[in-house]
């Protein structure tokens, strides 16, 4: 493990106490400024007036264009290697609020390839995975005429053709120094899919400001894209970024992860299952006695349950103020801290489980979000395939 002082942040690992600041630097990245912030649509999401999304690349592009109505989309996407938690949805329903706010076009990729290529999973547990997360996907409650979900190995018919061209582009030593030696040569190869992901909806659509809200370990896959981008062998423009911070897991500060052995708070969890999680395993900022927390308080910024409300599950500015500063004098206690954020992240997941109960079968319910055949010519084309190429066909 790295030393108290260091951490490690890449797509494949994320160790150490997290130096945010240091990571920006680390990255190239910079701040997000008051100014951008107040640019999002009012009243500004949660997630943004927090600084949970804290840094940025090119951002003002695609607000100026949201603000101005004019086209412009969002690229987050999921590696299907298990069941989703509370940490992998909320840039979901982020991106679903800029739609709601502004038109935004949506594109949802699924790394299907990529998560064989990593995990020790067989092709038919990613398979299961894929469609299990699909439909939690497809319970935030997208626009079908404004998002496109791609499967890569589905919708290889596209992916491929792009990925092939964005490959040229992309040396090995730029893999390595990126990302580090990969462990098969599927994932020297992945980032010209990846690539693929970012520029898609430019490539369907024509140019216009992309942006990509992601958690700051998934960064390098934007840096070596609007490397692609920059050369300008295609009519894109470079990706812009929104890096989000980590939701920390039960156990305390660091990445919440469904792939190793620290709880996390499934989609699929029922209140029980929440309450009993929270009270049990979600780590304090309280003093070990009643007495000692009513004289000295508690400390917000470490509290997980605090956290919880604080990043996605309190809507109120107001009252997260509130029970930051009540913690703080003493006067709320961890306990009826835990209680709160249970009954607001069992009610959010109640409401998302009803939605996906709700749906269809799901070939019918995706039909109406995949790319259409005149997309998918559009984007082969763009890339430079010419309209009598055999993948045309």
């Amino acid at each position: 493990m790295p030393a108290e002082d260091d951490f490690t942040v890449t797509p494949y690992a994320v160790e150490g106490n997290i130096d945010y600041d240091r990571l920006l630097d680390k990255f190239g990245a910079d701040a997000l400024t008051a100014e951008q912030k107040a640019k999002f649509p009012d009243p500004g999401h949660p997630l943004v007036r927090r600084d949970v999304f804290y840094a940025e690349r090119d951002v003002d592009p695609f607000l100026d264009a949201a603000n101005e109505g004019k086209p412009h989309s969002i690229v987050t996407g999921r590696g299907p290697s298990g069941p989703m938690h509370i940490g992998h949805i909320f840039p979901f329903y982020f991106a679903k609020y800029l739609q709601d706010q502004t038109g935004t076009l949506v594109y949802i990729p699924f790394s299907d390839d990529e998560k064989y290529f990593l995990k020790d999973k067989s092709l038919g547990e990613i398979s299961d995975y894929t469609r299990e997360n699909l439909l939690d996907l497809l319970a935030v409650g997208f626009d079908p005429e404004r998002t496109r979900i791609i499967v890569d190995t589905a919708d290889a018919d596209v992916v491929y053709p792009l990925a092939t061209a964005f490959a040229k582009e992309v040396t090995q030593s730029t893999v390595d120094a990126t990302y580090g030696e990969p462990e098969n040569i599927g994932l020297s190869f992945y980032p010209a899919v990846q690539a693929t992901h970012l520029l898609l909806p430019q490539l369907v659509e024509g140019r216009h400001p992309t942006l990509v809200p992601i958690a700051v370990d998934q960064d390098p896959h934007v840096r070596v894209c609007r490397d692609i981008a920059a050369k300008q062998r295609y009519d894109v423009a470079k990706p812009g970024a929104l890096l989000s911070k980590f939701l920390p897991s039960l156990e305390g500060p660091g990445k919440m992860s469904s792939s190793d052995d620290a709880p996390s708070i499934l989609l699929s969890d029922d209140r029980e299952t929440v309450f009993d999680k929270i009270r049990t395993h979600a780590y304090s900022g309280g003093q070990t006695s009643l007495k000692e927390h009513r004289e000295q308080g508690g400390n917000p910024e470490v509290d997980v349950s605090y956290q919880f409300l604080y990043y996605f599950f309190e809507e109120s500015d107001e009252q997260v103020e509130r029970l930051a500063r009540e913690y703080q004098q003493g006067s709320l206690l961890s306990g009826e801290l835990k209680e709160m954020a249970a009954e607001n992240i069992a009610n959010f997941l109640e409401a998302h489980q009803e939605r996906r109960r709700a749906l269809g079968p799901l070939e019918e319910e995706l039909e109406q979000y995949r790319l259409t055949e005149s997309e998918r010519q559009d984007a082969r084309r763009r890339a430079g395939y010419p309209d009598n190429s055999l993948v045309q066909q």
